[in-house]
């Protein structure tokens, strides 16, 4: 079932931002003199092959959550049924663009 699917794909992905957003606030904020970091600081940051997985992993993992989420609330309203089936569509579609341009950002930051 579609909706089982979506269920525990947001459960599971909601388990893991608790660990990586744990860990990205942590490395972010805490960890930083001051609290935040310059942009250079981001880039220096990014380019450590460790940081730049776990930072796309939390791309890979927030924005799919978010997305499903977002698809919930539009689809509680109560829309028909062919246009439950475009609202998903437009979400998946919506959600691999999110990823493609999150993804090439990272990558675009790591060659710099």
């Amino acid at each position: 079932d579609s909706a089982a699917t979506v269920w525990i794909i947001q459960a599971v992905s909601g388990l893991l931002l608790i660990l990586l957003l744990g860990l990205h606030m942590i490395a972010h904020h805490f960890i930083v003199e001051g609290g935040l970091r310059t942009y250079q600081d981001v880039i220096d940051y990014i380019s450590n092959p460790v940081v730049f997985v776990l930072e796309v992993l939390f791309l890979i993992v927030v924005t799919p959550h978010a997305m499903f989420g977002l698809q919930g609330i539009v689809l509680d309203l109560g829309p028909s049924e062919s246009a439950q089936r475009t609202i998903v569509w437009v979400f998946r579609i919506l959600t691999i663009l999110v990823l493609g341009y999150g993804i090439w950002l990272a990558l675009a930051l790591q060659n710099l």
